[in-house]
């Protein structure tokens, strides 16, 4: 029992409601079928062979379900974590001729960076410097391509997204609580009627753990490790504490992230190559769609870890169930459970004169998806809003 945790058990059983279970869904979906590609082709570039990929599927799902389990109960707020996809991206592109032994032992000195970021506190002393407008306007440029991709949908699959969408607002009219629920299953029902469920592709097979000794070299350290870890911060980090703060919710963020690299250290030598705080994702259990309270939000968290748990123990069984869904679904499906938190994030990003500018060309900048250096567009928003709003303040004090 804790102070954050009144109630204990109890407390989570009363809070329980399927809207939050189909918004951890929701979020599994989504994050596993946007980017579980992108793993996987990390994994092969390293030399991984199959059984070895699956025991990466298998330690991230882990230390992604136990983190946002933990942390959610514990803090009783939506706490989501991901693994990084640039980070992923990153290692497809600059890991030529390194064994695979060597990239792990990259991976665990990369957790333990990203411990010590956490619980020595000056990652979050950095991030309270950062005013809500940009961090708005930062959230809302993330989640601009997801809103638009439920429209692009409906350039090869009008009929789906069409009545996906008219599902949301009839929803949203009549039944708030369960609207996305019921969009997702008119998608599903259309998809099955159309043929588009590929369900033949899914056998029941659980993932095996194989534990790679790490080892370390100066190449691994500087090609990997480092790399990964700016990445893994600028990129994923910055914007999952940026979500947090724009969606209303107050989280102790060292210890966050110093478990983030805890449990991501004990889980590196399997395959766990870096966790991080979730942005994209976490704004749909953060999200009036996962329940209309926002203090009872964070069980949406919580059963997307139990579903991060399954996909970990099924690894290439859920790989496959998640490819067999079609991607206009998932594209119109993410977009359209994020309709709320782009309009509010928008509303707070431009609530304030000062700052609108600002926070106006953190918006663009994000949603442009400007990329320097391996870096994140999310990042260089930030970086550029901070910039204008520190020449218009200079200058209407001068």
């Amino acid at each position: 029992m804790n102070e954050h945790a009144p109630g204990g058990a109890s407390r989570y059983l009363r809070d329980l409601s399927l809207s939050a279970i189909v918004a951890g869904f929701v979020t599994v979906l989504v994050g596993f079928a946007s980017s579980a590609v992108i793993v996987f082709q990390a994994a092969q570039s390293l030399g991984a062979s199959p059984d070895e990929i699956s025991s990466w599927i298998w330690a991230l799902g882990l230390g992604m379900g136990i983190t946002c389990i933990g942390l959610s109960l514990r803090y009783r707020v939506p706490v989501v974590t991901a693994w990084s996809t640039p980070g992923a991206a990153m290692l497809i592109t600059t890991t030529s001729g390194l064994p695979l032994s060597q990239a792990i032992g990259a991976f665990v000195l990369c957790a333990l960076l990203i411990l010590v970021a956490g619980f020595s506190g000056w990652f979050e002393r950095g991030m309270r410097k950062i005013p809500l407008s940009l961090a708005s306007g930062m959230l809302a440029g993330v989640l601009l391509r997801f809103g638009l991709d439920a429209f692009v949908a409906m350039q090869s699959q009008l009929a789906m997204a069409l009545a996906m969408l008219v599902a949301y607002l009839c929803g949203r009219r009549w039944f708030p609580r369960y609207a996305v629920i019921a969009t997702l299953l008119v998608g599903i029902a259309i998809a099955a009627g159309m043929g588009t469920l590929r369900l033949d592709q899914v056998h029941l097979q659980l993932a095996r753990p194989i534990f790679t000794m790490p080892s370390l070299s100066l190449a691994a350290v500087f090609g990997i490790a480092l790399p990964l870890f700016a990445v893994t911060m600028a990129s994923q980090n910055v914007p999952g504490v940026a979500v947090i703060r724009a969606s209303g919710f107050d989280v102790p963020i060292s210890p966050v992230i110093g478990w983030l690299g805890a449990v991501n250290a004990v889980l590196a030598p399997f395959g766990a190559y870096a966790l991080n705080l979730a942005a994209i994702t976490a704004a749909i259990c953060m999200g009036r769609e996962a329940h209309e309270d926002p203090s009872r939000r964070y069980v949406a968290a919580v059963f997307a870890g139990i579903f991060y748990l399954i996909v970990g123990l099924f690894g290439a069984t859920i790989a496959a169930l998640f490819a067999a869904f079609p991607k206009e679904l998932v594209m119109a499906i993410a977009g359209i459970a994020l309709f709320g938190t782009i309009g509010n994030s928008l509303a707070a990003a431009l609530r304030e004169e000062d700052d609108r500018e600002p926070a106006l060309i953190t918006f663009l900048v994000t949603a442009s998806g400007l990329t320097l250096g391996g870096i994140g567009s999310a990042f260089w928003g930030l970086l550029a809003g901070v910039a204008v709003l520190l020449i218009l303040r200079r200058r209407q004090t001068a």
